[in-house]
């Protein structure tokens, strides 16, 4: 049996999506946040940077913080856009709405290049409280040389939304208590939406 998950290459497959009334932009980013049913807090004084192509997860927007200690990497996946290649004839395809914590565990092993990667699920009322999510996680690795070079450590963060959308946090920094108060401040900037 042999499960395998395709994510359509978003940088490239991100159409030029028309959104009529107030949302309407020409940011593929920020369509995308829309699509998603996502939004991103404003990263005060952080620089945006270009995203990199990367064979272990592509990411659609990235920024750096003013000392250059800490970068975070957005990776935006509407379910929608989620392709599955599924080979097994004895068992139906996958709904890209319940694999979210296979893609966790799968994209922390491939971030830290096979090593250790402690995780923890967050409660259901802390994934609500804090992002807006139906079901969040996140852990710790040493960053592969693959996913990067500069930074040597990284906290992968997942969330999602049922029916909407999974997206990822990547935290990449070399020191982790001279950065805590910074991530700690922004942890929540990706969250989904609220219905009100």
């Amino acid at each position: 049996m042999g499960l395998r998950v395709l994510f359509l290459l978003l940088i490239m497959a991100v159409p030029q999506l028309v959104i009529s009334g107030p949302d309407k932009t020409d940011d593929p980013f920020l369509a995308l946040l829309n699509e998603a049913g996502l939004e991103l807090d404003k990263l005060k004084d952080f620089r945006p940077l270009e995203p990199k192509k990367n064979a272990l997860l592509d990411y659609e927007h990235a920024v750096v913080s003013p000392d250059q200690q800490l970068e975070i990497r957005f990776a935006i996946r509407p379910l929608q856009r989620v392709e599955i290649e599924y080979e097994d004839p004895h068992g139906s395809v996958p709904d890209p709405n319940h694999i979210f914590p296979l893609m966790f565990e799968s994209l922390a092993i491939s971030l830290s290049g096979g090593s250790h990667t402690p995780s923890r699920e967050y409660s259901m009322k802390m994934a609500q409280e804090m992002f807006n999510a139906d079901w969040a996680a996140a852990a710790v690795f040493d960053v592969s040389s693959e996913f990067d070079t500069q930074y040597s450590q990284g906290l992968l963060l997942a969330i999602h939304k049922s029916k909407m959308s999974d997206a990822y946090s990547v935290f990449l920094f070399d020191d982790y208590e001279a950065v805590k108060p910074l991530i700690n401040a922004h942890l929540s900037a990706l969250k989904y939406r609220s219905a009100d």
